[in-house]
This record gives structure tokens, C-alpha cells and sequence, in this order.
């Protein structure tokens, strides 16, 4: 198996980029869902519910055939890449991201956008500043999409395969240990990765206000 650090660097910084993604996507969908009032906001808000169940397998899927050689983007040479696990990781992170910044927002007390737009602010700086009302909501939706992206194993699989010294992660690691048969390798691996999401989770409780956490 790769060294230790790398497998556990390369599954921080995929994640970790798979989530800025999410967030730069997610959080003005997720402000604008929460706000937003008209006729179909039902069904788009149960079609991104029900991207918070997207199979793994699926998403790996279907990112493994736009990336195959005979795939629209087959041309990037992304597939068995850290790319392809970073796109893969990012379309399951993102309608957490969506979902649970869109409910924090829409918790917010609505008064708030009424002010605004009453002393002249434009939708854009509404929204600006209704995130930062719901902050914690927002954080939240941030780490709920980490820990989504950390422990995500069947579409990295699919899209990464898993290659030794390239693309291979604490959670394919632990796979393969696991068919080995040395289980102690595995569970020390699986030690590891819930080491990285409590240090995650510590980290997302520092930047929480201090009357939410």
C-alpha cells in the first residue's frame, strides 16, 4: 500500500476541493432556494432531496461514461484520476450543500430581506446577508458535505480505480485491506479516516457562533 500520509493527504485535499465546489455552487442555490417563492419551488426542493440519496454508484457511473475515451470528455484523460474522484465527489456533496443552507435560510426571520429591500439592497446583497444570518445553517451544510465526501468510497472506486501512489484514499484503502483479509490494517485505516472527520467536525464546532454551538 502507498504511504500512509499520502493516502490520507490525497483523501483530505479531494474532499476538500470536491467541497469548496459544492460550496461555491451550493450556497447561492441554497440562498436563493430558501428565499425564493413560486409555483414549482416544491419540486425543485424534492428533486434536491432526493440528490441527498443519490447512489454512489450512480453518480460514479455515469461520471466513468462522460469521461471514458468514447465520452464527451474523454479527451481531458481525467478518468482514473484524482479529477474524476474530485467531479464525482462534488456532484454527491452538492445537494447536501443545496438542501441544508436553502432550510437555514428559509428559517430566517423573513422581516430581515423586507428591511433590506426597503433601504434599496439588490437581490445579490439580500442573499449575502441573509447567509451570514444563517450562518451556522450554512456551516453546518459545509460539514455535513465534508463528512459525505470523506467516507465516500463506491464512485471514487468507479471513477478512480483506486491506483496505488495516484488515486487511492483512506476509504478504498480500507476496502482493500478488508479483501485481504488484514483486517487490522483495515481498521487502523478506518481509525484514521474517523480521526480526520473528528478533527473536521472540531473545527466546524470553532467556527460556529458561539450562542449556536
Amino acid at each position: 500500500m502507498s504511504d500512509l500520509g499520502d493516502v490520507a493527504w490525497l483523501s483530505l485535499r479531494v474532499s476538500t476541493m470536491s467541497v469548496a465546489l459544492a460550496a461555491l455552487f451550493g450556497l447561492p442555490l441554497g440562498a436563493w432556494l430558501g428565499l425564493a417563492h413560486f409555483r414549482g419551488r416544491w419540486l425543485v426542493a424534492a428533486g434536491v432531496h432526493t440528490g441527498m440519496a443519490l447512489p454512489p454508484v450512480v453518480v460514479g457511473l455515469l461520471v466513468y461514461l462522460l469521461l471514458s475515451r468514447s465520452g464527451p470528455l474523454g479527451a481531458l484523460g481525467w478518468l482514473y484520476t484524482s479529477q474524476a474522484m474530485v467531479i464525482a465527489q462534488t456532484i454527491l456533496a452538492l445537494p447536501f450543500v443545496v438542501g441544508i443552507t436553502a432550510a437555514a435560510v428559509a428559517a430566517v426571520p423573513p422581516e430581515l430581506g423586507l428591511q433590506l429591500r426597503g433601504l434599496g439592497a439588490t437581490a445579490a446583497q439580500v442573499r449575502r446577508a441573509v447567509l451570514r444570518e444563517a450562518r451556522s445553517g450554512v456551516v453546518l451544510a459545509v460539514a455535513t458535505a465534508f463528512g459525505r465526501s470523506l467516507s465516500e468510497v463506491g464512485a471514487v472506486l468507479m471513477v478512480g480505480g483506486n491506483v496505488e501512489g495516484h488515486t487511492r484514499v483512506l476509504t478504498t484503502a480500507v476496502m482493500l485491506e478488508t479483501g485481504r483479509g488484514e483486517f487490522g490494517a483495515a481498521l487502523a485505516l478506518g481509525g484514521v479516516l474517523l480521526s480526520l472527520a473528528l478533527a473536521v467536525n472540531l473545527l466546524v464546532l470553532r467556527l460556529q457562533p458561539r450562542s449556536a454551538a
